[in-house]
């Protein structure tokens, strides 16, 4: 294998020269079998050798081998110690020309090749920010975000990764992205491929990310992220799925608009039904829940209308089921039920009288 693959990156660096297309093509497939095999090696034999320099001239718009040479760069681009070299090579502006292109596996593989260059990388990112690759990536998203078609949410879900890398832990790239208008759109992706499970998890950690910036809030406000959310949630069985769910909701419950949607969208019965299922589970996982979901009924009732809400004058079912968390053999939820009651009693007499009135002892409970 090493040895086809160093006499193929002799013929490609001979073939670059007089764009021999089926040379060039031959080469290529050497290159994609040999990262197959062995990514790292293979990436480190085409660094030695200088094949990266000659990868722009061999991705132009309307050349066959585009799609394998953008393959070729989102395979090396794997290994964090060829993120640079890409940059270095001038790969990048090239490909952000290839963004235009109305070939889906162009498209597709240079989604994939921006967004492995974009990882953990901050020359990879300054440099698809410094040639537009973004905003031509969010302009994909809004115009194929109502296409259904397999294939496009597959495309879909790379171009959301791709973001997600490019502005993963940098504010002022997701703050880029926040002024672009990308949350809205994200949202609509959530709503109407929800069934794609690859595409809504990538979505899920691009709103983890974005949520936690203030400037955020006010525009997922804006949006139907609450009723979204809730109808994931509730169709989730698995642990980590609803942990993903979960680090999206919270940052969002931290603004009092969305803490009132998420009221009104139905998430205080799943907190409950979680609370029900966890409470007396040993598992990790189990423990882990019952914190997140407790924890986030109180956060909830931060709010005052969100509070006032779930209050219902001392009638509502919510205020004596947070009730009964007090006495509970589970010390998280005695503690996460005390501060649910302290939020209800901070606004007004008559829910300090209903407090008084319904439970004194449950209170004692604590002590």
């Amino acid at each position: 294998m090493a040895d086809n693959l160093s006499e193929a990156l002799k013929k490609l660096k001979l073939a670059s020269v007089d764009s021999a297309t089926d040379n060039v093509e031959g080469c290529l497939d050497c290159l994609l079998k040999a990262l197959a095999h062995n990514n790292a090696d293979a990436s480190e034999k085409i660094q030695e050798m200088g094949v990266l320099p000659l990868l722009p001239t061999l991705l132009a718009p309307q050349s066959s081998c585009t799609p394998k040479v953008a393959n070729i760069i989102a395979e090396v681009a794997k290994n964090e110690f060829m993120r640079s070299p890409c940059v270095e090579a001038g790969l990048i502006p090239p490909l952000v020309q290839l963004l235009h292109s109305k070939d889906q596996e162009v498209l597709l593989q240079t989604g994939r090749a921006l967004g492995n260059i974009c990882y953990d990388s901050h020359e990879g990112r300054s440099a698809v920010d410094l040639a537009g690759g973004a905003q031509i990536v969010a302009g994909h998203i809004k115009s194929l975000s109502q296409n259904t078609d397999p294939d496009n949410g597959k495309l879909l879900t790379v171009f959301c990764g791709m973001l997600m890398n490019y502005s993963n832990d940098n504010d002022s790239l997701q703050a880029q992205l926040i002024n672009m208008g990308v949350i809205p759109n994200l949202v609509k992706l959530l709503g109407l491929h929800s069934d794609n499970t690859a595409l809504t998890e990538m979505c899920l950690i691009a709103f983890g990310n974005l949520a936690e910036l203030e400037s955020s809030k006010e525009q997922f406000a804006s949006t139907n992220i609450a009723e979204e959310l809730v109808r994931l949630f509730q169709r989730q069985a698995e642990h980590e799925k609803k942990e993903l769910i979960f680090e999206v909701l919270a940052p969002l419950a931290e603004n009092d608009v969305i803490k009132l949607q998420l009221v009104e969208a139905g998430l205080v019965e799943c907190l409950f039904d979680v609370v029900a299922h966890t409470v007396d589970g040993e598992r990790e996982e189990d423990v882990a829940q019952l914190k997140t979901a407790s924890d986030l009924m109180v956060l909830l009732l931060l709010g005052d209308e969100s509070m006032q809400k779930l209050f219902e004058a001392g009638k509502g079912s919510v205020f004596q089921r947070v009730l009964s968390w007090v006495p509970s053999h589970n010390h998280q939820l005695q503690l996460a039920g005390a501060l649910a009651i302290a939020n209800f009693a901070r606004n007004g007499e008559e829910i300090t009288a209903h407090i008084a009135q319904s439970n004194s002892n449950s209170i004692q409970a604590l002590s």
